[in-house]
């Protein structure tokens, strides 16, 4: 089980990452009677849901994994909301982020697997 502080830590490597690539973050942890989404990001042709999973190396379930099919309903009902909330025009695209943490030398070491259009 990962703390918050590491799960925080996950999701503004995240954020880093998309930016690198030209996306814009549009918000953080969204939140909704469904559930929460915690990256929404734009590019020039979609608006991206991604769920950042944070994971000790050695896990017993991925990150990816853990993005169950009831996970990706409450995900699909908040994108929904804000979507209806906001006036988008751009078709979603919903994205996975595991993020590996390891404990090396008293450090510890961050590895992101990204997954675009994971469901």
């Amino acid at each position: 089980m990962v703390d918050k502080e590491l799960g925080k830590r996950g999701e503004e490597i995240v954020c880093e990452y998309i930016r690198r690539k030209g996306l814009a973050v549009f918000k953080t942890n969204y939140r909704t009677r469904f559930g929460e989404i915690d990256v929404i990001a734009e590019s020039e042709t979609h608006i991206i849901f991604i769920e950042v999973k944070t994971r000790e190396e050695g896990a017993m379930v991925s990150g990816a994994h853990a993005v169950d099919l009831a996970k990706r309903r409450r995900i699909m009902l908040c994108a929904e909301s804000f979507m209806n909330a906001l006036p988008v025009k751009l078709p979603p695209r919903f994205d996975v982020a595991e993020i590996t943490v390891k404990a090396e030398n008293g450090k510890r070491k961050f590895s992101l697997k990204y997954i675009e259009d994971a469901f």
